[in-house]
């Protein structure tokens, strides 16, 4: 791996090369690294160091990021502007991003897509093709206010925390204007990395705006006698035999203040170590309970629960397998936990308490005396 004046990043995957460009002066390194996906579709993926995903990070550092990408959104575009986060890793991205921005933004108004359908009226639907899991849902907003300014929007913001291609954005906005959106005059595009050099911006008929930490370009050269990966069966768009809570105010159906509900009554003390993880798509209640442990003057780290198969190894230092908490019988996974020591572990999930699999908690003894499950449900 090399980052040098001609900012050039390489790194030597099993499958082949990835060889990322840009001009940025930000130092790659402190944004991401490399790892290999279980996924044949496409062999690497970019690991975020500022998500809160694959890799526990500190929530003040989170939202430093989250304060940068909405500084770089412009405070006039037209409204009412309609933020979307996508599933499963960035709609905690995209209702941080959205906390900062719908401060100086007219009528704005958040939505995530999903893959665990829930009670509302369904909006859309579209693909993410590269994906371990395809298939997006998007609903409309529960409060009439809310599903007003999405139906009359003029902005539309894309949030994903990397764009490769931009396909995915395309088939968003494509299935949004087919879905009845049609008084959308300007598209924005918010990513903490975007290769897509500008892709979506050559086919879509709307002005498009790109927001990026940063922008470049990527080369992938595949060893042809490499073996494809053989990826888990975790595409699966589908209710499990596990209720969700009927709570859905962080970005399902709609958000517009995000209200700190999640274990109100949790306390800490100065230097505690503690390790906040959601789950799936649930991270934005966690991670607000995250940083209110933080304010409190406790070392907290912030991760999530995932159905995204990654290899060991290179980014991936430790992985810890064991079955969802929504009853589909799939596979996930929390990543570069089991190698680290913590005083406390709190596992959140919008399903009842007794859903969390057994394994996972046995795991995590192993990393924190403490163990503890918080349910939204």
């Amino acid at each position: 791996m090399t980052l040098q004046a001609s900012h050039i990043y390489r790194r030597e995957l099993a499958t082949g090369t990835l060889t990322v460009t840009t001009d940025s002066d930000i130092e790659l390194e402190s944004l991401f690294d490399i790892a290999e996906r279980r996924n044949p579709k496409r062999a690497f993926l970019f690991v975020s160091k500022v998500l809160g995903r694959h890799i526990p990070v500190a929530p003040h550092l989170m939202q430093q990021r989250y304060a940068e990408l909405a500084a770089k959104i412009p405070a006039d575009l037209p409204g009412p502007v309609l933020f979307i986060g996508m599933a499963e890793t960035a709609v905690g991205l995209a209702a941080g991003v959205f906390r900062e921005a719908s401060k100086t933004i007219d009528a704005p108004v958040l939505l995530t897509s999903t893959r665990h359908p829930v009670d509302g009226e369904l909006l859309c639907e579209f693909k993410e093709n590269h994906s371990h899991a395809t298939d997006h849902l998007i609903y409309k907003p529960q409060d009439p206010q809310l599903r007003e300014r999405m139906l009359q929007a003029r902005t539309l913001v894309l949030i994903d925390d990397e764009a490769t291609t931009g396909n995915t954005f395309y088939n968003l906005l494509q299935a949004l204007q087919a879905a009845g959106l049609d008084r959308l005059s300007k598209v924005v595009t918010v990513t903490l990395t975007d290769w897509s050099q500008d892709s979506l911006t050559t086919r879509c008929a709307l002005p498009v705006e790109v927001v990026a930490l940063v922008k470049g370009g990527w080369k992938w050269a595949p060893r042809p006698d490499a073996p494809l990966p053989e990826m888990p069966a975790v595409n699966v768009t589908a209710r499990g035999a596990v209720p969700i809570s009927r709570r859905q105010d962080w970005g399902r159906l709609g958000m517009l203040e995000s209200q700190a509900a999640l274990g109100a009554a949790l306390t800490t003390e100065r230097g505690e170590k503690i390790l906040v993880l959601g789950s799936g798509e649930f991270v934005w209640q966690p991670f607000l309970l995250a940083e209110r442990l933080e304010q409190a003057q406790a070392d907290v780290r912030f991760g999530s629960l995932t159905r995204s198969p990654i290899a060991q190894g290179m980014a991936i230092a430790s992985a810890i397998t064991f079955t969802d908490n929504y009853g589909l019988g799939m596979p996930n996974f929390v990543y570069n936990v089991a190698h680290q020591r913590f005083d406390r572990v709190i596992v959140c999930v919008e399903t009842p308490i007794d859903s969390v699999c057994p394994t996972l908690l046995r795991e995590l003894a192993n990393v924190a005396p403490r163990v503890e499950v918080v349910s939204y449900a």
